[in-house]
């Protein structure tokens, strides 16, 4: 069933999600009654002879100079000196809801476009047509200029686009999907791009995906613990509920739920590593943090990101700074925060299941005969290879500021670059919680206890139905992988 996402009610995550594939975008009468206001304004604005920035002028540092005359000339103005875009292109679904959280932006009424503008990007949204939008180039500061401007020129048939997966240039993109070029205005063309719509989507996505790995590795804390034979007394409500801290507290209470039933073997030693014992607070720390991420989400999602605004009530055009994507910029330096100390855990967790010093016994690897074969040597290898991957890239984007545009742009928050970031990390974070996921699928299989916790035993008959042990060796990135898919299922039960 194809997804709706009506521009009259909120936008969500979870449409943007969707916006993936084929989407149906609902442009109802209040939305067009609001879109037509505004643009029937700014016709009266301009014929006022007002000074409107990206109409009647040129843009950025050149602002003191006059824009072209010809409002279709000044499209041209606004859009072709954006072509300076580098690097490979943005992965398309990211772009088709960069597209979403424009469309929705534009049709809160603020911007001045035309009609046709939201119709065009709704039809657009209800094909798989996909502007090449290349990743390097903006600053999120005036916008996602760079990026967004290559997604107009697609729009108008210029440039390159992709159409059920293959890339090829726009013009032919458009009349095989069936969609007009986009004929644009210099207002239209300004709108498209002087917005932070690619930052904000890239953040949201990453959100959503650290949040799922954050779940899974709440749960397999608890299988681990539960194989290993842990007493549970590291997540007692009275020990983290004197700890205060609001993200500890609810994240033992999820994990004491998945550890129920689960009795401690009594071999283990009074205090287990950090890893292990401190956990919740960890994890729960982590949720704090996301829970800020989400509230910057939530905002940017309900945004109206452009420059200049109009009110045509108060019979006001307003310059500002609504384009300037600092929220999202720290939001996203602190999801790369979160997914390096998650890795970390999950990496070091790892670690623990395979030394027979630590594990209980178990053979060194999880091999099945040491030696002989290696069982996860590999995937722990891997894992280590990943952290320091996601370690290299933690740098804090967000305070890298540097002046721009003649220092027009003397200060720029680089949130694009952070939310990317942050969407790459987390598909790593994906793989280390599937590779400590197949460790666990491995401990039991080389002689490790089965669980005591039907939470527990849940999880790992869901691993092994699908995964075979390792015995003999075999290649595991697939494995990996798998083990990661099911334990996403898992975590929204």
């Amino acid at each position: 069933m194809t997804t709706k996402v009506d521009l009259a009610g909120p936008l969500r995550t979870s449409h943007l999600r969707a916006a993936h594939d084929p989407i149906t975008v609902v442009v109802g009468p209040q939305v067009r009654e609001r879109v037509a206001a505004g643009r029937a304004f700014l016709a009266k604005v301009l014929g006022d002879d007002r000074a409107v920035y990206g109409n009647t002028t040129g843009f950025g540092a050149l602002v003191g100079y006059a824009g072209r005359a010809d409002q279709r000339d000044q499209a041209d103005n606004t859009l072709a000196h954006l072509g300076a875009g580098h690097g490979p292109d943005v992965d398309p679904g990211v772009v088709r809801a960069t597209m979403l959280v424009r469309v929705w932006s534009l049709a809160q009424g603020s911007s001045g476009v035309s009609p046709h503008v939201i119709d065009a990007l709704a039809a657009m949204l209800a094909t798989t047509f996909v502007p090449a939008m290349p990743r390097l180039g903006s600053v999120g500061a005036s916008g996602d200029l760079i990026p967004l401007a290559a997604a107009a020129q697609a729009l108008r048939g210029r440039g390159y686009a992709y159409l059920d997966g293959t890339r090829m240039p726009a013009a032919d993109a458009l009349r095989l999907a069936g969609l007009e070029p986009l004929p644009l205005d210099g207002r239209d063309a300004l709108a498209l791009v002087n917005g932070t719509s690619l930052t904000t989507a890239a953040t949201a996505l990453a959100l959503e995906r650290v949040r799922t790995s954050h779940r899974v590795l709440q749960q397999l804390t608890c299988l681990l613990a539960d194989l290993l034979g842990c007493d549970p007394q590291f997540l007692d409500p009275g020990l983290i509920g004197r700890y205060r801290h609001r993200g500890p507290i609810d994240v033992a209470s999820a994990m004491r739920a998945v550890l129920h039933g689960a009795v401690p073997s009594g071999l283990r030693p009074l205090q287990e590593p950090y890893s292990i014992r401190c956990s919740p607070q960890l994890l729960g720390a982590a949720e704090d943090a996301l829970r800020f991420v989400d509230g910057v989400v939530e905002a940017d999602l309900g945004s109206v990101s452009d420059n200049p605004l109009f009110f045509p009530d108060d019979d006001r055009v307003v310059h500002g700074g609504n384009f300037f994507g600092q929220p999202a910029a720290f939001a996203a330096d602190v999801l790369t925060m979160v997914i390096a100390q998650i890795g970390n855990l999950a990496e070091r967790q790892l670690d623990l299941l395979v030394d027979p010093v630590r594990n209980g016994g178990l053979p060194p690897m999880l091999a099945a005969g040491p030696g002989q074969q290696h069982g996860l040597q590999g995937v722990q290898l891997a894992s280590t290879a990943l952290v320091t991957e996601i370690r290299r890239d933690a740098v804090p984007a967000s305070m890298q500021s540097l002046p721009t545009n003649l220092h027009n742009q003397d200060v720029i928050p680089l949130g694009t670059q952070a939310a990317l970031r942050a969407l790459d990390q987390a598909g790593l974070l994906r793989l280390l919680a599937g590779s400590l996921a197949l460790g666990l699928r491995q401990a039991v299989h080389v002689g490790a206890r089965t669980p005591t916790a039907p939470g527990c035993t849940a999880m790992l008959d869901a691993l092994a139905a699908a995964i075979p042990p390792v015995d003999p060796d075999r290649p595991l990135a697939a494995d990996v992988r798998r083990a990661a898919e099911i334990m996403e299922g898992l975590s929204f039960l």
